[in-house]
């Protein structure tokens, strides 16, 4: 018998993310199922997101409370799609953004419009007893993710002293995801050793994704931490390579239009000058928002002169915005973009962006956000789609580990079906 696919109620509530603060979660109903999705919330955040709702009332979770996100949901969402079949989501997405009606979600909240839309594909998937990634698209073989492993923090996820934001590890040399997992422990837990033995322990406490935040004030500390971590492990720069986040927004000088960064100020070509010091000095793969995010100029300079040895990966700059990529493309400002679902409100538009950075020739990069859930819903959408990495943060904390573990869980599931991202990187 066809299993009853079409959704008859959707319920919203108020739960915690993993910084503590109030997030989205929906529960999409169908005759035979329920599926369940909770929001990611981010930190650092581009102007161009599409909207987080929150209540701003004092009185509440000071300001950050969701609960108008949530009647959104129970009160406008459900009722226009109740009838609507799970296996359309595409349709659903539609659906939501006519309600809606603005350009950036900010009537119904694309924290309220994602909980649905990821919630109608997990209830299409247990209502048909297939797993997420198959239903958010079917293929023969997949393609598993290189762990992008936030291991240092700074900028605005840590109080230290350093001006970039992430230093992550990216075991390429593997042979399998799980593989990958393993070696980004090893290292991960190398570095705290490392780190707790010329810092002191309190080096060691963990920032929101849960690298360390150590008392570093300059970026090549942090680097030379990283690969003497990976040396101490027993890798070499062939099996796992580095690569930073500098999220250069949030050292941008908006008045002088320079950067400052390891107690200099840089413009635009000299900070490129910088990068390209780092990279010859420790061959970053993957650089991430080098510049501010409307300089679409300087990272087309830096892809120019950097692209052939790096990733120059955009986040800020486009914010799984296809316009935004559409003007990136155009003046080939980059060879990678850094693709997260709250940043455009839903899994069809999520969809759209990574197709469209793979036409382009693009890296994809799947990510999480600083403040996380428990759902793994990345770690089936970055499988899905073959994306060459998945932003996740570091092996520790729970919200952390569940995207890796579920990774794991998928690999064992595929068997020979199962390939690895990093044998096209290395």
């Amino acid at each position: 018998m066809k299993p009853e696919t079409k959704i008859i109620s959707i319920n919203a509530r108020e739960v915690l993310d993993s910084r503590g603060n109030p997030t989205v979660e929906v529960e999409v109903s169908t005759p035979s199922a329920v599926g369940r999705a909770s929001v990611p919330s981010g930190a650092s955040t581009g102007t161009y997101e599409a909207v987080e709702l929150r209540d701003g009332d004092k009185e509440r979770f000071h300001g950050k409370g969701v609960t108008r996100a949530v009647s959104n949901v129970a009160r406008i969402i459900g009722p226009g799609l109740k009838g609507f079949d799970c296996s359309d989501v595409r349709s659903i997405d539609r659906k939501m953004i006519r309600i809606d009606g603005t350009a950036n979600k900010g009537k119904l909240g694309a924290n309220a419009i994602l909980g649905v839309s990821m919630a109608a594909a997990r209830a299409f998937a247990r209502s048909t007893d297939r797993t997420l990634l198959s239903v958010l698209r079917p293929a023969a073989t997949y393609s598993l993710p290189v762990p992008m492993m936030n291991v240092i923090n700074g900028g605005e996820h840590a109080d230290n002293g350093l001006a970039i934001q992430e230093f992550v590890i990216e075991p390429v040399g593997a042979r399998s995801c799980s593989e990958g997992i393993r070696m980004g422990s090893e290292v991960y837990h190398s570095l705290k050793k490392v780190l707790a033995s010329k810092y002191g322990k309190g080096a060691t406490n963990v920032g929101d994704e849960g690298g360390f935040a150590p008392p570093m004030t300059r970026t090549r500390e942090a680097l030379d931490a990283l690969r003497r971590a990976a040396r101490e492990s027993g890798y070499g720069e062939e099996e796992v390579r580095f690569g930073i986040d500098a999220a250069a927004s949030t050292f941008m000088n908006r008045r002088t239009r320079k950067y400052v960064v390891d107690g200099r100020s840089l413009s635009s070509s000299k900070l490129e000058d910088y990068y390209a010091s780092l990279q010859n000095e420790f061959a970053l793969l993957t650089l991430e928002d080098p510049f501010g995010e409307e300089e679409f100029d300087a990272f087309a300079s830096i892809t120019k002169r950097l692209g052939k040895e790096t990733k120059i990966i955009g986040d800020d700059i486009y914010v799984t915005n296809l316009s935004r990529m559409r003007k990136g493309i155009a003046e080939e400002s980059s060879n990678g973009i850094l693709v997260k679902l709250n940043q455009i409100g839903t899994v069809s538009e999520t969809e759209d962006a990574i197709r469209l950075g793979q036409r382009s020739g693009w890296v994809v990069a799947v990510s999480h956000r600083s403040g996380e859930t428990e759902d793994p819903f990345i770690a089936h959408l970055a499988t899905a789609f073959g994306s060459e990495f998945i932003k996740a943060g570091a092996p520790a904390r729970g919200e952390r580990v569940e995207k890796y573990n579920e990774l794991l869980r998928i690999e064992e599931g595929l068997g020979s079906k199962a390939r690895y991202a990093g044998v096209a990187l290395r």
